[in-house]
């Protein structure tokens, strides 16, 4: 019998690297050639040119967990002891206290932590499943579609289009929304040219490569916006080919907002009517955020848009992976199949649907309503300011875009304290997206334990902070030069 009451957890023959090599049960061999391939990530540091940049490498086979929970087979009489189950038990309970003490320290994700679901506890003895169409009734009776449409009703109206006008569904991430965003728009404009922000998420180029779709990749400011600039060029470029364009309701890393008025200016001043261009906007995570923050740009369904997308697990705080998508209802036949076997039609990127997501959506959406949600948007832009002030009154370079709450800063210089942390980096910078899960407490915590970290990092006269002027702009920087 593998495991114990009170043993410590069983682990399933381990790999761990050892100066390139692999221990694997207590033996150390070389790591197999073909599955240690080296991906160079070319870095800029410094502000350095071309010939300056920094390679680190991420190699895969060598950044691997050092333990994994094995599967083993049970014995005969372990529906006589119990043991197994007991076992089982203490695995996950350990576990638990392992979630516990990482969500403590969670700061470079954009997810909010802050939830309690247990009323839905008594739906996880079901199987469901939403395949097909959200709109038309299948032969699969396990399914939770009613809270779909009453979740996709919620979100129409917030972004301005009648029920009768639009089409969507609960996906089962925010990249899924923005492949369907974007498939939709090539199957309107099958010969159209893809136009992205360098700043967009990687899941918009990842929809290029899989459509075999032409994609120009557009600068972006200091802010991490769109050049409308650049996007005029490579738009006259192509003046002979629709238009596909993404837009993000806060990009990635830095948060920032690309100004929608503007693209659709810029669209139609390169000579593009709007019967020639179809926009995506990727709203994944300030897309429910945005609605709820003053003096901000409106994503609407009355400008000549496309497609929205929004992730469920980022500000609402779904415990699952899911989104919600949302396109015209004149878009969606050039989609549409009859599918036979589910006596349905279906428009979606996937087969079968987690119908839990629906629900825990439904939830949240109730419970907290618009005035739940501005409270949550103004605390969590309140303590974005806190952060970033206060990393500034310490001599950290810091930068936050006007509509964000997602702080940038230098890279700390130890990949120990990003990892316990949860931070997520980039090149020479890092940053904080504080959720309504991160209190000042937490970021209270977090400065004190980088601010003596620094310490150690910058001895005087020895290390000095790196020059992220490139990243954040001059006046953001906090390197000797910029001070």
């Amino acid at each position: 019998m593998v495991g114990s009451v009170g043993a410590e957890l069983e682990v399933s023959p381990s790999i761990v690297e050892m100066n390139g090599k692999v221990e694997t049960n207590g033996k150390v061999e070389p790591l197999p050639e073909e599955i240690v391939p080296v991906i160079p990530i070319v870095l800029a540091e410094n502000g350095a040119n071309e010939d300056q940049k920094v390679i680190r490498e991420i190699v895969l086979g060598r950044n691997v967990h050092t333990m994994s929970h094995a599967v083993t087979e049970p014995e005969a009489d372990d529906e006589i002891t119990g043991e197994r189950e007991a076992w089982m038990a203490s695995v996950l309970a350990k576990y638990r206290r392992s979630l516990i003490e990482r969500t403590k320290n969670h700061l470079g994700y954009p997810y909010n932590l802050d939830f309690d679901y247990g009323a839905l506890a008594q739906l996880q003895h079901f199987s469901i499943n939403n395949l097909g169409d959200p709109f038309i009734e299948s032969n699969y009776g396990v399914h939770s579609r009613q809270f779909e449409v009453g979740v996709l009703d919620w979100f129409a109206r917030l972004w301005e289009i009648e029920n009768h006008e639009y089409w969507g569904y609960i996906t089962n991430c925010g990249t899924e929304g923005n492949l369907h965003g974007i498939l939709v728009g090539r199957e309107v404009f099958p010969d159209g040219v893809l136009y992205a922000s360098r700043d967009s998420h990687y899941s918009v180029f990842k929809a290029a490569r899989m459509y075999r779709m032409d994609c120009e990749k557009v600068s972006t400011l200091i802010s991490g916006e769109i050049d409308c600039a650049d996007f005029k060029a490579k738009l006259l470029r192509n003046k002979d080919k629709p238009a596909i364009i993404n837009v993000n309701i806060g990009t990635t890393v830095k948060g920032a907002v690309d100004d929608l008025d503007l693209v659709i200016e810029t669209l139609k001043g390169a000579g593009f009517s709007e019967d020639r261009f179809y926009i995506h906007c990727d709203g994944a995570l300030f897309g429910l955020m945005m609605p709820f923050v003053k003096r901000a740009p409106k994503v609407s369904f009355k400008k000549p848009i496309g497609s929205v997308s929004v992730s469920g697990h980022k500000f609402i705080g779904c415990p699952m992976p899911c989104g919600v998508q949302i396109t015209r209802l004149e878009h969606i036949n050039a989609l549409s199949r009859n599918v036979e076997y589910l006596a349905s039609r279906d428009a979606t990127i996937m087969g079968s649907r987690n119908g839990h997501a629906p629900i825990f959506l439904w939830y949240t959406l109730n419970r907290k309503g618009y005035r739940g949600f501005q409270k949550e948007v103004q605390k969590c832009l309140r303590n974005a300011h806190y952060l970033k002030d206060r990393l500034r009154a310490e001599g950290i370079g810091a930068m936050l875009n006007e509509l964000s709450s997602t702080v940038v800063f230098e890279r700390p210089q130890d990949e120990e304290f990003i990892r316990q942390w949860q931070l997520a980096c980039q090149g020479s910078i890092a940053h904080v997206v504080v959720m309504p899960s991160v209190s000042v407490e937490k970021l209270d915590d977090f400065l004190n334990d980088l601010i003596e970290k620094r310490k150690t990092w910058f001895q005087v006269g020895k290390v000095q902070p790196s020059c992220i002027a490139v990243d954040i702009g001059n006046e953001n920087c906090a390197c000797p030069q910029h001070k």
